[in-house]
């Protein structure tokens, strides 16, 4: 059976940029700079490819709202869909669409995310190669004429049992996958990201539980022994596997950023001010800090309360039951 990419490679073809003159470059500090680009600032940084000369070059990915939205989305349908079978949770997969961002050229920007119709089980994806690349196709040919991104990462699900640790991390076949799409797209100025969802964390964590990651070349080796992913120095291999898989010397982790553009920072805040309703609905107070620390505090003025009440409760009772 063909690798994932073997699969994908067929229809992740390079988007046109579109023509015209292209903006001026926006501010790093513009909260809207993510949504726009100077088309030639963004062509010559593809053309110089700075990446290709250090393994470790991207430090952090920015993540627009929706496309944490759809990933969360597609990757808690595969939860249910497993487990409405009665089976385990189904890991899933789709790709990413944005582009290295000239204005902060270590930082890789997502846009959007697609969901590709392959389902799989742990570690391993399996799919039906036919539809698959017809799906790819259609959403390339598609894509051409209405965005000016292209295809720049994939996301997978690792939907296993809540630990102490997350599930974030890349697998020996996450890895050789990852390798084969950095091959076939950064020497063509189109480096290539992967982000792996924890959905079972995240439903029990209330917040989404994702991490993205580039993969070393094959003949880097890490100068600093025992370095995690997250630059991290774990001495004992059995923690490093758990936390970080059998290839943790293989990949490294970026930071991982949202980005909101002006206008729906406004419709939040109105949100949360006009229906606080909402978020009291959708926290849990005893989960806070705070409350936590004054939590024993209340349950002794409580106790003390029912102290005074229990003579006279006693009482009554007696009497009750003299009476009887």
């Amino acid at each position: 059976q063909k690798s994932i990419k073997t699969m994908t490679a067929a229809a992740a073809t390079s988007n046109t940029t579109g023509g015209g003159a292209s903006p001026p470059s926006p501010s790093s500090d513009d909260p809207n700079a993510r949504y726009t680009f100077n088309d030639a600032a963004l062509a010559t940084l593809r053309k110089s490819s700075p990446w290709k000369d250090d393994p470790s070059y991207f430090q952090s990915t920015a993540i627009s709202p929706s496309a944490v939205m759809k990933m969360m989305t597609h990757c808690h349908s595969g939860v249910e869909k497993g487990v409405k079978k009665g089976g385990n949770p189904i890991e899933v997969m789709g790709l990413l669409l944005g582009r290295p961002d000239p204005n902060t050229p270590k930082t890789l920007v997502v846009t959007d995310v697609f969901p590709l119709p392959i389902e799989g089980f742990e570690t391993r994806v399996i799919a039906d190669d036919g539809d698959v690349i017809n799906h790819m196709i259609a959403l390339g040919e598609s894509l051409e004429t209405t965005r000016k991104e292209k295809f720049m990462g994939w996301y997978h699900s690792h939907p296993f049992d809540v630990g102490i640790h997350s599930h974030c991390f890349l697998s020996q076949t996450d890895i050789s996958t990852q390798l084969q799409w950095q091959r076939a797209e950064d020497p063509h100025g189109n480096p290539f990201l992967a982000i792996v969802v924890d959905p079972l964390r995240s439903l029990a964590k209330g917040h989404p539980e994702l991490k993205a990651f580039r993969a070393y070349p094959p003949e880097y080796t890490n100068p600093i022994p025992n370095q995690c992913p997250d630059g991290s120095i774990i001495h004992e291999e059995q923690l490093r596997l758990e936390k970080w898989g059998s290839c943790s010397s293989a990949y490294y982790e970026l930071e991982v950023e949202y980005f909101m553009s002006t206008g729906a920072r406004n419709v939040l805040s109105l949100l949360n001010r006009n229906f606080l309703w909402m978020r009291a609905l959708g926290s849990s107070a005893m989960c806070e800090k705070e409350a936590r620390g004054r939590y024993p505090e209340r349950v002794e003025k409580v106790a003390k309360k029912i102290s005074k009440l229990d003579p006279q409760s006693g009482s009554g009772s007696g009497g009750s039951g003299g009476g009887g």
